[in-house]
């Protein structure tokens, strides 16, 4: 829930219920003119079919202060704990994926 106080500060408020977290190790990108739409999915290994597990729909401007965001920050871990490695042959993040529909 967002509040605005006097000094036009956002209190956002964080249930017991969200602040768990969902796990997640394979996100699939897809985007339309007017919106960005991430599935967040997890694979067990050994299972063949995997569930989406959060859906987050952005603005492709706020998509683009998520990309902004997320670079600031792996930055900032990198040069607290070093380089993160990726392994290119399981990304976990599919490339976007046009022709979700014109909105």
């Amino acid at each position: 829930m967002e509040n605005f106080n006097n000094d036009n500060q956002i209190q956002i408020e964080l249930t017991e219920e969200i602040a768990q977290g969902t796990y997640s190790n394979l996100a699939i990108i897809s985007h339309s003119s007017s919106e960005f739409v991430i599935d967040f999915v997890r694979i067990v290994p050994g299972i063949p079919k995997a569930k989406v597990k959060s859906r987050i729909i952005l603005t492709p401007e706020h998509a683009k202060r998520l990309l902004l965001a997320l670079r600031d920050n792996i930055d900032k871990f990198e040069k607290m704990n070093g380089t993160i490695s990726v392994n290119n042959e399981n990304p976990g993040f599919l490339p976007p994926i046009g022709g979700m529909g014109q909105a």
